[in-house]
């Protein structure tokens, strides 16, 4: 059974960080491109960064230079650090594991920036 476990969102002023946290197991951690998407109230759902097995990464302008996603293949985790947060990063955020025509997707873990 394949679980992606998201931790680490909460409540933070605007300019502050926060780090998430996604914890895999059920599958071969290593081959899978590991994502973070976001989805806010009345949106829908968006890529904020991605990082393939090889480590390259890609993110979405809204968080380029203040995001940084990196992955601990000996723990199967992948992790989103998030700098300088601004009220528009509200959303409830996902970790997402795919691999050619697989995907697999974490519960969801709410960040609110508010001061």
């Amino acid at each position: 059974q394949v679980q992606l476990v998201e931790s680490g969102g909460g409540l933070v002023q605007p300019g502050g960080s926060l780090s998430l946290s996604c914890a895999a197991s059920g599958i071969i951690f290593s081959r899978f491109t590991m994502g973070w998407y976001r989805q806010a109230p009345g949106k829908q759902r968006e890529l904020v960064a991605t990082i393939t097995s090889g480590g390259g990464t890609n993110y979405a302008d809204s968080v380029k230079g203040r995001f940084t996603i990196s992955r601990d293949n000996a723990k199967n985790t992948v992790y989103l650090q998030m700098n300088s947060l601004k009220p528009e990063d509200t959303a409830v955020y996902y970790c997402n594991a795919a691999r050619i025509v697989v995907a697999y997707w974490g519960q969801g873990t709410q960040v609110t920036v508010s001061s």
